[in-house]
């Protein structure tokens, strides 16, 4: 789709500055410092999937807060007063550090928190924005520093859509936890290496089930510019998108815009299209009537579903998310 209207994050800037404005005055005064050495170890991730990833290097050696939860979407979350205070008691925290949290810096800041910042995805080669839909906003050179600059826009941070990038995720999460927790060093090299092994029969899963589907019909189309990753490392191209943008904070499209969509989808002749679970149902439900096609079922993007439920971890998310578009795009 060519062009986009709608707002950027800077209407959500705002207003996440002046709730952490006020949460700084609020909390002025009852933040206490990071516990003491030999105390256990307290991390926050910033979102759902990063905190399970966390979690599972982490075991029981460690008290982990998650910000954006259970179907929260990072690309609009406004924190609260609890969030602050997580992050000026963190020993660690956890972030993926290619825009997904526009808000963070802010928070941080407010907070008075010490704690060292982990940007998990600093060993990963980032595709620039809108790379699979041909609405690339930034040219990427391999090797190109990123960590702590602002890439708002700029780079795709839907990492974890490609298996092999998660275990270069884990990786850098071992070594921190490693580094700030010499003491249990074992079990977290431990839990990395238990978790590294089902991250390669995941991979593998994926690459088998993707193999199912004719070339041909390995083609989608989503609420917004999500699976960039999935597609470069398993074969599929991206049609096009609901929302021409790697975040959800992308105004609705024009009637032109929705014309051009649907007309690539009728020619592409995919069968279903995918809502997500951070994102209305709507604008799809009205894009595939206009296509004649199938509404398939939502699939987790950018958050967990509840535990227990059937995104409730990275690896059912994965499993979920390609079961589900395999069946759907079969026809």
């Amino acid at each position: 789709m060519a062009g986009s209207i709608g707002r950027t994050g800077s209407g959500l800037i705002g207003r996440v500055t002046g709730i952490v404005a006020l949460i700084a005055v609020l909390l002025s005064g009852l933040v206490q410092p990071a516990g003491a050495q030999g105390e256990r170890l307290r991390v926050v991730a910033t979102n759902s999937i990063t905190g399970d990833l966390v979690n599972n290097v982490v075991g029981d050696r460690a008290d982990v807060v998650v910000l954006v939860g259970a179907n929260g979407d990072s690309h609009t979350f406004e924190p609260t007063p609890a969030d602050v205070d997580a992050l000026a008691s963190a020993d660690l925290i956890f972030e993926n550090g290619l825009g997904l949290e526009i808000w963070l810096d802010d928070v941080y800041e407010a907070s008075g928190s010490s704690a060292q910042r982990v940007v998990v995805t600093d060993g990963i080669t980032p595709l620039p924005a809108g790379e699979a839909t041909g609405q690339g906003e930034a040219e990427h050179e391999e090797g190109e520093e990123h960590e702590g600059e602002e890439h708002e826009g700029e780079y795709d941070p839907h990492v974890w859509f490609d298996v092999a990038n998660v275990t270069l995720i884990v990786t850098a999460i071992e070594s921190a936890l490693v580094a700030a927790d010499a003491a249990n060093a074992a079990t977290y090299s431990a839990n990395a290496a238990a978790y590294q092994t089902r991250l390669d029969e995941l991979d593998a899963f994926v690459i088998a089930q993707v193999e199912a589907l004719p070339a041909e019909r390995r083609r989608l189309v989503t609420s917004h510019d999500t699976f960039a990753y999935f597609a470069s490392r398993y074969g599929f191209e991206i049609v096009g998108t609901a929302l021409p943008s790697v975040t959800t904070e992308s105004g609705d499209p024009s009637a032109s815009e929705i014309a051009a969509l649907v007309d690539q989808i009728v020619a592409s002749g995919v069968p279903a299209i995918f809502p997500e679970n951070v994102s209305n149902e709507d604008l799809l439900t009205q894009i595939a009537s206009e296509a004649d096609v199938v509404v398939g079922p939502a699939l987790y993007t950018d958050a967990l579903s509840e535990p227990g439920g059937e995104a409730g971890t990275y690896i059912d998310l994965i499993t979920y998310d390609v079961t589900a578009i395999v069946t759907a795009l079969q026809g």
